[in-house]
């Protein structure tokens, strides 16, 4: 490795891209390009940055598939930032098994966080915690390790585990302080936020309530009965008496109606909600007739169904009223933000341009679904396009004065 190609990388491990660019600006070698490569990503330069990574992956002969495997991994982590998931996994696990034969353990892990912290954003929380349950951090590089303490505390709080979180935190502060990345501080800086910022309100007996994810934690761990508005579900958490029972939630996010049905029962306790006040809500009809009382009545038979294992819903001469097991009080957990397009917002915010594919799959919806509400919130000036046609991409202000890990995919596990 000569000296320019050296002093550069050092420049790039110290975060210093300018600095690095000035030493390989003009060559065009395969390591020069690579590095050309990284210094663009770390400047936002996504698009050609993955640009000159492939130049350098093509460059390096068949002796230096080792060369080779890093550009595939430096390529990965450039695609996690510009939101791109189409690659096949099988170029990033064949790069992993490259770089562990050849001992290069650092940018195996490299590769292992880009893999986990992609499956963090998609919501597969289950896969992510299997994954870095794999990951040794043990002799690390500080950089490496705040990275893989930032995904711990992120699968943690987007799971509620808030004391595992604020252990991950404090390992993610301690190791970008020996990294001395500006960028990582404050990626730990903003995580810290995210705790004291309010998550949700709680709606319950009439009173509403701002709570931060503690709070949440705490009231999906009270035994309560809780209709989350953030995740369209319904059901208990473990409470501190021995009545309390496990845990049980029902998800309702593919059943508008019986979610509507349960939040306005649940609003309305500990009194019961009128037969008009039900149909509006689930229906959206002002002036029901005979047909939609029938429907209604349907409707709150299925509910009763799927909720007969926390609560019971009765009828009284004007409508039903819900009865939680064991005198459990009600609460209704409604998001920060209010809307459908809440949990696409919620991913917008984060900073990063999202393709409406990558955006169809983070919710499990259907890319025109996700381009309609696309549409709307571009129309109330909420969301903004870059580019055209494949090239564009989707943008959303910050979310400023409140965090919205609760709208994220997968942030509650359903049992």
């Amino acid at each position: 490795m000569d000296s320019l190609i050296a002093a550069s990388a050092r420049a790039l491990a110290a975060g210093d891209a300018l600095g690095a660019l000035k030493r390989v600006a003009l060559r065009g070698d395969p390591p020069a390009l690579a590095l050309r490569g990284i210094a663009m990503a770390q400047l936002g330069e996504h698009a050609r940055a993955r640009e000159l990574l492939r130049l350098a992956a093509r460059g390096f002969g068949a002796h230096e598939e080792l060369s080779r495997a890093r550009c595939v991994v430096a390529e990965a982590e450039v695609a996690l930032a510009m939101r791109d998931f189409s690659a096949a996994p099988r170029a990033l696990s064949a790069a992993i098994a490259t770089l562990e034969a050849h001992a290069d353990h650092a940018n195996a892990l490299q590769a292992r966080l880009v893999s986990t912290r992609q499956l963090l954003l998609l919501g597969r929380l289950d896969e992510a915690a299997a994954a870095l349950a794999l990951i040794d951090t043990q002799g690390l590089p500080p950089a490496l390790a705040a990275v893989a303490a930032l995904a711990a505390a992120e699968l943690a709080l987007r799971s509620l585990s808030m004391e595992a979180a604020r252990n991950a935190l404090a390992h993610a502060h301690h190791a970008a302080e020996r990294a001395r990345v500006p960028a990582l501080l404050a990626e730990v800086a903003e995580a810290h936020t995210a705790l004291e910022r309010p998550a949700a309100r709680r709606i319950s007996a009439g009173k509403e309530q701002l709570l931060r994810l503690d709070d949440v934690a705490a009231l999906l761990g009270s035994g309560a009965l809780v209709v989350d508005a953030c995740r369209r579900a319904i059901g208990t958490g473990t409470g501190a008496d021995a009545d309390a029972g496990p845990a049980a939630w029902q998800s309702l996010a593919r059943r508008p109606i019986l979610f509507s049905l349960a939040r306005t029962l649940a609003e309305a306790w500990p009194g019961g909600a009128d037969r008009e006040s039900l149909i509006a809500s689930a229906f959206n009809m002002q002036a029901p007739d005979e047909t939609h009382r029938a429907r209604l009545r349907v409707e709150i038979g299925r509910l009763r169904a799927l909720a007969a294992g926390f609560a019971r819903i009765e009828a009284t001469p004007r409508g039903f009223v819900l009865k939680p097991h064991g005198e459990r009080p009600v609460a209704v957990l409604t998001p920060p933000i209010d809307g459908d397009q809440a949990s696409l917002l919620a991913l917008l915010s984060d900073g990063a341009a999202w393709s409406t594919s990558a955006l169809a799959l983070a919710l499990g919806a259907s890319q025109r679904t996700v381009q309609r509400a696309l549409a709307d919130l571009e129309a109330v000036g909420r969301a903004r396009s870059i580019g055209k046609a494949r090239t564009c991409r989707w943008l959303a202000p910050p979310l400023a004065g409140y965090t919205t890990i609760l709208l994220l995919p997968a942030a509650l596990a359903m049992a």
